[in-house]
């Protein structure tokens, strides 16, 4: 595939890009991915991840910095696997990608149909590279339009909107069908074996797709001269209605490095992901509250000025999970508790609180009595043990013992232990688990009401209705579950490629 030698070109920064810039101080900028930002929308309350991650921020070696490294990372093991995967997807021009693409994306096309792989100039700057990306959308939409051609797309930049910053986004490849569809390519390195993959995985994978589809919706959107709708719940229109609501998962199969595809059906992650983008507070407020001048590289402590929203889903989404969460411990924080245990609470934000509401004359003592007077019951004495959980109080207690360095969960690689059993059969071992996803490795009976037969998270055959209208067999495939389908975020998005 031949790029561009052209010299690099970069636009001038605005004031915005040049404040996060100096906040930023020498170090090198590190771009903010689908995976950075899936982990944002299920979190939209911490404005420290927003401001650290608009600014490209290396949020690992500021960990370091102050003192509270991070626990997780990527294995290198994967990444090499993962790197030697792709290179043989796009060996002789994508030839094995191309025929997946095929094969389960339009099987109806004529085999005779030529496939496109534009340049996209990736040696320049991200500016360029953007721009070039959108010209070759338009030109692909003609193209399937009057020739029926397919138009893959290696590694296009997307740009959309976050809080008031523009963010470069890069997907694995996307695909521009003969029908003038467009469907985003993920791929991974985690098997699919006998039909099945890891669920934690496949939701992050969905997740990080769902945040291309938006930006493949905004760039339409703008092609097209036109406003995406303010409601997830409302399908876009015209050229931005082109991108599906399913991607379209490249794994190895089994354990060879076969590659196979599989269908992952992303409304619902779109849904979520966009619902939650819009509820962060843009960067320039965020700003508002750091000292003047504050460069991160000479003062790390700086980032305290910025709230954060600590909770234990964030050890396994964010290197600066442990400093947050010794903030969060010391100021005797119920977050620590998860978000579970927080919403049950109410208006008690500490666990002292929490503890004195208990006794005599406290909130929780008066719920429990007034409980017992409903039912019917006499009341038993008013203990802490008796008016809150023993979950609660059991971390309460370990709350105020464990200090504020000592991590309290398990961390691997990945940043989340492995699925259970009792998981891979459907039944979530967790709030942050997710469901099982399956991959059917043939073609889906239909259905008498026009929808193919699928394995739901239970393990149950049920009927799914083809998503986005596409027909055949993206009507089936990965069954991928939301972690932070309720708001509460994921645990699975520090996971690897």
């Amino acid at each position: 595939m031949n790029h561009s030698t052209h010299t690099r070109v970069d636009p001038p920064l605005t004031p915005l890009e040049s404040r996060l810039a100096a906040l930023r101080g020498d170090a090198a900028a590190r771009s903010m991915d689908a995976r950075a930002l899936a982990a944002l929308a299920a979190n939209p309350g911490c404005g420290r991840r927003a401001v650290l991650d608009a600014a490209g921020v290396d949020k690992a070696a500021l960990a370091t910095r102050l003192g509270s490294p991070a626990a997780f990372g990527q294995s290198p093991f994967a990444i090499t696997r993962g790197l030697a995967f792709e290179r043989r997807l796009r060996a002789d021009r994508c030839t094995e990608l191309v025929a997946l693409l095929r094969s389960h994306l339009l099987p109806e096309a004529s085999e005779q149909a030529r496939v496109e792989v534009p340049d996209l100039l990736v040696g320049e700057g991200p500016a360029v590279r953007a721009a070039r990306t959108r010209v070759v959308l338009a030109e692909a939409a003609k193209s399937a339009e009057h020739d029926g051609a397919w138009t893959l797309l290696d590694h296009p930049l997307l740009r959309l909107e976050v809080a008031g910053s523009t963010v470069s986004l890069e997907p694995d490849a996307v695909v521009v069908r003969p029908d003038g569809r467009w469907t985003v390519v993920e791929i991974k390195s985690f098997p699919i074996l006998d039909g099945s993959a890891d669920p934690a995985k496949v939701g992050a994978a969905a997740r990080q797709a769902a945040v291309y589809v938006l930006a493949l919706r905004a760039t339409a959107a703008a092609l097209d001269g036109v406003d995406l709708p303010d409601s997830p719940y409302v399908d876009p229109e015209g050229l931005a209605a082109a991108p599906t609501t399913t991607g379209l998962l490249v794994c190895p199969r089994d354990f060879s490095n076969v590659p196979v595809a599989a269908p992952v059906d992303l409304r619902k992650q779109l849904a979520v992901t966009q619902r939650q983008l819009t509820r962060l507070t843009r960067v320039e407020q965020l700003l508002a509250t750091l000292p003047a001048g504050a460069r991160l590289d000479e003062e790390p402590t700086a980032v305290d000025a910025l709230a954060h929203a600590y909770a234990p889903d964030c050890l396994a989404a964010c290197e600066l999970a442990f400093h947050c969460r010794s903030q969060a411990r010391d100021a005797g924080s119920v977050e620590t508790l998860g978000r579970g245990v927080r919403g049950e609470l109410g208006s008690l934000t500490t666990v002292a609180a929490a503890l004195a509401a208990t006794g005599p004359g406290g909130a929780l003592a008066r719920a429990a009595q007034l409980r017992h007077e409903a039912l019917g019951s006499s009341p038993k004495p008013r203990s802490a043990e008796d008016v809150l959980p023993g979950e609660l109080i059991g971390r309460a207690a370990t709350v105020t013992t464990l200090a504020p360095s000592t991590p309290d969960a398990p961390t691997t690689y990945g940043g989340s232990a492995a699925p259970t059993a009792q998981c891979q059969a459907g039944i979530p071992n967790s709030p942050d688990q997710s469901a099982t996803a399956v991959a059917h490795g043939g073609p889906s009976a239909p259905s008498a009401h026009g929808g193919t037969r699928r394995l739901n998270a239970s393990g149950q055959s049920v009927t799914a209705a083809d998503p986005g209208g596409l027909g055949g067999p993206e009507a089936h495939g990965l069954n991928a579950s939301d972690e932070y389908g309720d708001g509460r975020g994921g645990a699975a998005e520090g996971q690897g490629r």
